[in-house]
């Protein structure tokens, strides 16, 4: 059977040598039928397209079809799918999720990226660094999720809902001094509504300069919130185009949605709100200043902008 027969070079020990390489430390067993060079072209194939081999019937490859190309190509006589699964996870290659990029098209993107990793490293002795955006919109629906439960028995929702009570946007700023969020949910987020978060935040820290780093949202760069943060000492630090996840609070954001969201089905914004409300002080009440913003991410060498970044 060619499966069982590709399968027992693989049973060879790491102290055995092919018969070729024969030498005083040979202990005998049987010699390799899938050659080293066959092994590293097996990799290869793992890591590139079939694009990259100008094959264009299909855009990616199962083990089975790969296993009829290494046979028609007599890269091997035969050779299993079990064979390639163990070659390949022993060159690093396993199956992957394709994951989509966006380029900034900011001129100044990394002038605006070192800016905000400044006040993230940094924060200045005469102020505090904000980070605001908006989340949501927040619907009355549905949310997979997943949660711990009894074995073959998942938590059921409704597949379909009536969205009768509109949306809600949530306009929340994080301290990075303190890692505490604050928040409001409003029906909509326009100009008026950030202003007034902005307001509030000024408010509570009266006397200290407020850094905000926010993204380009158009109600962000409205003329009347501009004009009123720099009469109020409120510095407006904008983030490179389709930056935003440069934004601090979006890591917040996301805990949110996995934590409080994620698997609910609230029937009433005030049930929803609810849910969020004590989600957020019970983050406040273990919050911690925020320190250390990917500090292993390529992003801290860039002195160009590279081709696909983002």
């Amino acid at each position: 059977m060619p499966e069982a027969a590709a399968d027992q070079p693989d049973r060879e020990g790491p102290g055995e040598t092919p018969p070729g390489d024969r030498g005083a430390e040979w202990s005998g067993g049987r010699s390799k039928t899938i050659s080293d060079k066959a092994r590293e072209h097996i990799c290869l194939i793992g890591r590139t397209s079939p694009a990259d081999w100008k094959i264009t019937a299909f855009s990616t490859r199962s083990l089975a079809k790969l296993a009829e190309r290494l046979v028609k190509q007599k890269l091997v006589s035969a050779i299993s799918r079990e064979a390639l699964r163990r070659i390949r996870r022993a060159g690093k290659v396993s199956w992957k999720t394709t994951t989509t990029w966006k380029a900034s098209t900011d001129p100044d993107f990394i002038a605006k990226m070192h800016r905000v990793l400044a006040l993230y490293d940094t924060p200045p002795a005469d102020g505090r660094v904000i980070c605001v955006d908006e989340f949501g919109p927040l619907n009355l629906m549905p949310r997979k999720g997943k949660a711990w439960g009894p074995v073959r028995r998942p938590r059921g929702l409704r597949a379909t809902c009536n969205r009768y009570g509109g949306v809600r946007h949530m306009l929340a700023a994080l301290d990075l001094a303190t890692g505490r969020l604050y928040y409001r949910i409003r029906p909509r987020k326009r100009w008026r509504e950030l202003l007034g978060l902005l307001k509030a935040l000024r408010t509570r820290w009266p006397g200290e300069k407020l850094y905000v780093v926010l993204d380009n949202f158009s109600p962000h760069k409205h003329a009347k919130v501009c004009a009123w943060a720099a009469d109020d000492d409120i510095e407006l630090v904008f983030l490179p185009t389709y930056g935003s996840w440069r934004n601090w609070i979006e890591a917040e954001f996301a805990a949110l949605r996995q934590f409080a969201l994620n698997g609910t089905d609230h029937r009433s914004h005030d049930e929803q709100n609810a849910a969020i409300a004590v989600y957020v002080r019970w983050c406040n009440a273990r919050a911690e200043p925020k320190r250390a913003f990917a500090p292993d991410s390529p992003i801290r060498s860039w002195t160009e902008y590279p081709v696909r970044a983002a």
